[in-house]
């Protein structure tokens, strides 16, 4: 049996956009929430350094920091990608997934939540076909383990989804990072 860990309801995941404003955004999390730290963009002696200056931010404001991609640094509460990367990982596993099958593969690996996406239009991804609302509904009800809702997110679409249930909560890049949303 996989350790459980408590799932958080808010995730912020970093990419090249929201860099400048992670600092801000990690302020704004609730205790208890994550950060994913992604960074492709940035070549690895510099992926590391930004690694240890996020991980400092988000302990003082109690943010869990997950890793992504290749090893950028110590301190990593959790690990963050496809199931099939996850099933060896330690702390907090979170799967990504678009499917039912996708959702059945992070069951096996033993993640401890699924991030189903996208669920609405989002600008990491111009065009591309999304589940609308009541088809990630229908997918995290069918869901074995807790789902967070994932693109195009925004704290106004979050109101939309169940306070209980499957769906444990959401993440978002832009729609966490900027005041407004």
């Amino acid at each position: 049996m996989a350790k459980r860990y408590p799932v958080p309801r808010l995730v912020l995941l970093s990419d090249a956009r929201n860099d400048a404003v992670l600092a801000r955004a990690l302020a704004r999390l609730p205790a208890g929430s994550a950060l994913v730290f992604r960074h492709y963009h940035l070549a690895p002696a510099e992926r590391r350094r930004r690694w240890a200056k996020l991980r400092r931010l988000a302990l003082a404001h109690g943010v869990l920091l997950i890793a992504a991609g290749a090893p950028c640094g110590r301190g990593a509460q959790g690990r963050y990608g496809a199931p099939a990367t996850l099933e060896r990982e330690r702390g907090l596993r979170l799967a990504t997934a678009h499917s039912l099958a996708e959702i059945g593969q992070a069951a096996r690996a033993r993640a401890h939540v699924v991030l189903l996406s996208p669920v609405l239009p989002t600008r990491s991804h111009p065009g591309a076909p999304v589940l609308g609302m009541v088809r990630f509904l229908l997918l995290a009800r069918q869901s074995p383990l807790p789902v967070l809702a994932l693109g195009g997110m925004t704290r106004g679409a979050a109101r939309r989804l169940p306070a209980r249930g499957r769906v444990a909560g959401w993440a978002a890049i832009d729609g966490l990072s900027q005041k407004s949303r």
